[in-house]
């Protein structure tokens, strides 16, 4: 998980979306066909921080862990030649959308809400969705974030599709975007 500059001059490319779209496996599998570093924030800042992102958010709180990951998306988006997966909450700000927009090829993951619930039944890593009443949250949640992922310039539908699928669609918006600077 290098995180130091990259050989290449190449835009990073940056996979992002609700929680449970896929972005962390497609991450891998896009970095690994593109031949490049695979950076994911959240293990990036698990890493960093000694502990995992639902002990931060115990311990430190939502609003902690926020700026840490603010820092991180600013750094890695002053890199080049990376592929980001970030976590579900880390463009919804609109500076860290900002800056990641002007420094990266930028796309978002989607699903539809049966399949983030199905997707997401049973996991215990998951913080924002850590108590019994989990569906009706991920739903205001989704809703609350809604806008900010439309915002952003590519959109891959998950639903339904295999990760090899997702992964060729991101590469192939990567490239058209390249093709379009």
């Amino acid at each position: 998980m290098g995180t130091g500059p990259s050989l290449t001059a190449e835009p990073n490319l940056v996979i992002t979306g609700f929680m449970g779209t896929g972005k962390s496996v497609v991450g891998r599998l896009v970095a690994q066909r593109l031949r490049r570093p695979f950076v994911d924030i959240d293990a990036l800042i698990e890493a960093r921080e000694g502990r995992s992102i639902p002990e931060i958010f115990a311990q430190e709180g939502e609003a902690y862990f926020r700026r840490v990951e603010a820092a991180v998306v600013r750094e890695l988006a002053a890199q080049r030649g990376l592929v980001i997966a970030t976590g579900g909450g880390a463009l919804v700000p609109e500076e860290n959308r900002r800056q990641m927009v002007q420094t990266s090829v930028v796309v978002c993951l989607w699903a539809d809400e049966a399949t983030l619930i199905e997707r997401l039944r049973g996991q215990t890593d998951r913080p924002l969705l850590a108590h019994p009443d989990w569906e009706t949250t991920l739903r205001t949640l989704l809703a609350r974030r809604r806008s900010a992922y439309q915002a952003l310039p590519y959109h891959v539908d998950t639903t339904g599709k295999r990760v090899e699928e997702v992964a060729e669609e991101v590469i192939a918006l990567y490239r058209k975007s390249l093709r379009e600077r």
